[in-house]
Parts: structure tokens; C-alpha cells; sequence
């Protein structure tokens, strides 16, 4: 049992190595290199994802400076048997495999109801995995890191992570595809507290050894200068423990995640907001809230000062 645990920590320290800047997206970027996708959302949400020109004409989408933000509509009151309430889901053009993203977020959508996700996911769902880097529900926080993947991928119970393990088994065919999760330490990862502290830095690294996600907040003392600056070369084993780590002791991460496109994208209610919203202390349901109260969605926004990929 001693040999098993020292070779998971020896396995995580020497997953680190250095990589080199191949794509940078700020303020207008974003809107160059991301295609909207303007479909059914897939998780039930309360929603009707848009197209670009919608997007640009209703302000959903915009970018000035260093900003780029994604929201929700805030001034319609729904109809009950009409579509949901106007919002954006993007992907990225390109696609990854082995490589470092760094989202440099100012502001996240929060309020009950909501449900924003940054993640990165392959084609023939779920064949190709799906690794979520940010992801919550009605301002429950903290951030949940969460992988989904084909039968036969689990996580060991002891990692080298600041966070809670949750379900070990990554199979997004069972436990209603609540995949393998790991709920951070750190409060400030996720919704209003994220937001009070002016936001922060998500890092995911993917490689054959394992994927590891790190969140540093705003107002933390300890984050890597290369992080903090988005420097030309970065090496996470610079970085420390990360807040989730996914090891590739019982599951063959390059079989389970061929490659990937970054997935932005704000949903409201569905199939895990709208299932768990009765014990987020939120009032009334979730549809007949995001129906009837648009006022409440005015922090319902993501506000990106950049995104940063390592290859």
C-alpha cells in the first residue's frame, strides 16, 4: 500500500514539463478564433442558444480591450410555452490533445438557476472524454472539476489534489452521468465569492501521464508568476498540488480522450440546475424563476481577459 501511494505522488510530480505558447485569445480574438453554436441545449437547460448575429445585435456577446463577454438575456419575461431565455454556447475552432490551457476570468455568471461551464470535449460524445475544467450550479460553490468518459476509466481513491474526490468512476453511461468529480478547497473558485474577489486563473494540463486542474484566486499570494503574466513558456511543475488531478493509473487517458474543443457556454436550469435547485435555497422553481424574473440575470455573465493555450 506505502509503494502504491509513493508511486501516485511520484507519478504526479514528474507529470510536469514545460510547454510553449501556440494560441492567444483576448477581447476580439475570441470572437475570431470560437464558433457559436446555435442548438438544443443538450442538458435541457432553459435556454435558446443563439447564433452570432443574434449575439451581436442583443450585446450577448461582446468584446472592448482585454474584455470579452458572454452572457444571458436580462430584460425578457418568457413565455411559458415558447423558447427558453436567449443565451450563448461557443466552441473553439481549433482542436487539442496534449497541451495547457490558462483562462484568465474576471467574472462568471452567478444567481440561482444558472449553470456556466468552461470545458474542452472530443467528437462521438462521450467516445473521446470530456474534461471539465469550471463548472457549477446556483451559486453552490466551490468549483467542480469533473471528468466524463467511455467504461474503463476510474480514479484511485488517494490523490495528490486540493480538493474532494467524489464518484471514482469516470463513465458517463451510469450514475446519470455524473462522471468522476473533485470539489475544491477553495471557495473562492466558483460564483459570487469568485466574483467578489475580481475573479482569477483555471490552468488545465492534459497529458498521457494524467490531467491536472489548478485555480488561483485573484487575491491569492501564491500564483505563478508565468500564470499571472501569461508567459510565452510555462512549467507546471512550477505550479504546486492542483486542485483536481485525474491520474492515468486505471484509465488509458489516450484512448479515452482523443482531441478536443474548448467549450464556453452559460445554460440555466436543466438537468443539474433545474434537478437540484429546491435545495439551493433558491425561490420558487427553476423554469417558473428564469421565466419570470430577467432582472436576475443581470450578473449572469462571463467577463475573460484572456485565454492562454501551451503545446
Amino acid at each position: 500500500m506505502l509503494f502504491y501511494f509513493v508511486s501516485l505522488l511520484a507519478l504526479q510530480l514528474v507529470s510536469g514539463t514545460s510547454y510553449t505558447q501556440s494560441d492567444s485569445h483576448t477581447g476580439i480574438g475570441f470572437l475570431k478564433s470560437f464558433s457559436y453554436q446555435a442548438i438544443p441545449d443538450p442538458t435541457h437547460g432553459r435556454v435558446n442558444y443563439v447564433d452570432a448575429v443574434t449575439a451581436a445585435n442583443e450585446n450577448l456577446t461582446y468584446a472592448s480591450g482585454d474584455h470579452f463577454v458572454l452572457r444571458t438575456d436580462f430584460w425578457s419575461v418568457l413565455d411559458p410555452d415558447g423558447p427558453g431565455r436567449n443565451s450563448v454556447r461557443i466552441q473553439s475552432n481549433k482542436q487539442y490533445t496534449t497541451s495547457v490551457m490558462i483562462f484568465n476570468i474576471r467574472h462568471m455568471p452567478q444567481g440561482c438557476g444558472t449553470w456556466p461551464a468552461v470545458w474542452t470535449v472530443g467528437e462521438d460524445w462521450p467516445n473521446n472524454g470530456e474534461i471539465d475544467v469550471l463548472e457549477g450550479i446556483n451559486d453552490q460553490g466551490p468549483n467542480q472539476a469533473t471528468l466524463h468518459t467511455t467504461a474503463g476509466c476510474t480514479m484511485p481513491d488517494w490523490r495528490y489534489e486540493q480538493g474532494n474526490a467524489l464518484l471514482d468512476d469516470c463513465d458517463a453511461l451510469i450514475n446519470s452521468n455524473a462522471g468522476c468529480g473533485v470539489k475544491f478547497f477553495d471557495t473562492r473558485s466558483y460564483g459570487p465569492i469568485f466574483n467578489d474577489n475580481g475573479g482569477g486563473w483555471y490552468a488545465v494540463e492534459r497529458s498521457e501521464a494524467g490531467i491536472s486542474v489548478w485555480f488561483w484566486s485573484r487575491d491569492a499570494g501564491t500564483v505563478p508568476h508565468e500564470v499571472e503574466v501569461g508567459n510565452e513558456t510555462v512549467d507546471t511543475d512550477n505550479w504546486g498540488e492542483s486542485s483536481a488531478y485525474f491520474p492515468n493509473t486505471d484509465c488509458d487517458m489516450t484512448s479515452k480522450f482523443g482531441p478536443h474543443k474548448i467549450v464556453i457556454n452559460l445554460t440555466l436550469c436543466g438537468d443539474w440546475a433545474g434537478s437540484a435547485y429546491g435545495d439551493s435555497g433558491c425561490p420558487s422553481t427553476c423554469e417558473d424563476f428564469v421565466n419570470n424574473n430577467p432582472w436576475a440575470f443581470e450578473d449572469a455573465y462571463f467577463d475573460f481577459q484572456w485565454l492562454k493555450i501551451y503545446t
